[in-house]
């Protein structure tokens, strides 16, 4: 299948990458690094590279910020990555925590009219079942709430909208305690000072770590 994209699959990455670690501000090289599992060093040269093809803005020290042709590239490729995640999950039986890696690969070897297709197949969903939004084919983001549930009291309730994490291991434990975007949580205590808290979903108790709670994303609801 010919490619559509004039740039390379690692380029893609680079810039989905980018436009994930810089939402309040430049990503800076060690985040990107962490996030692709790479040296300091390549992301550096990488990098450079995007600069010199105008798809990105680098200030040494300060990090990287798309520029309008990045940005568009790499809302191409979060459509096509959500739109096909969506797919697996609804009609080939993948679990959420199996996702992530197939659809990597496959958003590199489809094209736009074979994912506006799919797209309009399931009924050009807005949000893919992690409740991470899609970009349209326009390259607009639906809006998605994005409170955080650590900042809720305890006795406040907290409506799940999506869950921000690709680990694994994170989204087949809140799979296993029912937690997904669409309910709703009633935080019954939180450790002094921030940390682990205590949470309640249909008449079920049960604690989430810091780490786990930070990925949980929504809107606070009256009670």
């Amino acid at each position: 299948m010919a490619r559509e994209s004039r740039y390379s699959e690692s380029v893609g990455d680079y810039l989905k990458t980018i436009f994930e670690a810089s939402r309040h501000g430049p990503a800076r090289s060690g985040d990107i690094a962490e996030r692709m599992g790479l040296t300091r060093a390549s992301v550096s040269g990488m990098l450079s590279r995007l600069a010199e093809l105008g798809l990105i803005e680098h200030r040494p020290y300060k990090g990287a910020t798309l520029t309008e042709a990045g940005t568009r590239e790499a809302l191409k490729l979060v459509r096509r990555h959500r739109v096909v995640e969506t797919f697996m999950i609804r009609h080939l039986g993948y679990a959420w925590d199996e996702v992530h890696g197939e659809a990597e690969a496959i958003e590199h070897a489809i094209g736009e009219r074979f994912t506006e297709r799919l797209s309009a197949f399931l009924g050009h969903p807005e949000h893919d079942p992690h409740g991470d939004p899609i970009p349209t084919a326009a390259g607009v983001l639906p809006e998605t709430p994005d409170e955080l549930l650590t900042d809720v009291p305890p006795g406040g309730r907290f409506a799940v909208a999506r869950l921000r994490s690709q680990d694994p291991s994170v989204l087949g434990y809140l799979a296993s305690k029912g937690v997904e975007p669409g309910v709703t949580l009633e935080v019954v205590a939180t450790e002094p000072g921030g940390g682990a808290m205590e949470v309640q979903l249909d008449n079920r108790r049960f604690a989430l770590s810091e780490r786990l709670a930070a990925v949980i994303r929504g809107r606070a609801t009256p009670g």
